[in-house]
């Protein structure tokens, strides 16, 4: 491929991806709201990842996600205080703790994202397994090489 070439094929996926973005956010705030009305949308993805991998220390989420301490832990005040969330300390080190889902923050997410999935699957129905693996894989691959540097 030449250099004008990979340069359109570079600018035509910063407009697939900003486009996916765009629409990810929106997701993102109506998850927010469907999971507790009073949720801010930017918490959805702390819901997301507790869900994922149980519990978490406030650094280490912060790090996965990109974001500052100070906003994940106002953040994460919020999902306590609606009760969609736990500090429980961390029985490696004493002086820290480990923020988890509670069982209603759990089952409110799994209702929206059950929701969420059977609509992805009914609009990728035409699709076949191989392509919606070969999508997955992919993206990942460009998560990879976009994630910030440690």
């Amino acid at each position: 491929m030449g250099a004008d070439a990979h340069e359109q094929a570079v600018a035509a996926l910063e407009t697939q991806v900003g486009l996916l973005v765009r629409r990810a956010r929106a997701l993102s705030t109506s998850g927010a709201s469907e999971v507790h009305p009073d949720l801010d949308h930017s918490a959805y993805g702390i819901l997301l990842r507790l869900s994922a991998v149980g519990a978490e220390r406030t650094t280490d989420l912060a790090a996965f996600l990109g974001i500052g301490k100070p906003t994940t832990s106002r953040q994460l005040s919020q999902l306590v205080e609606l009760g969609l969330a736990e500090r429980t300390e961390d029985p490696s080190d004493g002086r820290a703790s480990l923020v988890r889902l509670t069982d209603e923050g759990q089952e409110r997410l799994d209702r929206v994202r059950s929701v969420r999935r059977a609509t992805l699957r009914a609009r990728l129905d035409v699709w076949t397994d191989e392509d919606v693996l070969t999508l997955a894989t992919l993206l990942g691959r460009l998560n990879d090489a976009v994630a910030p540097l440690p």
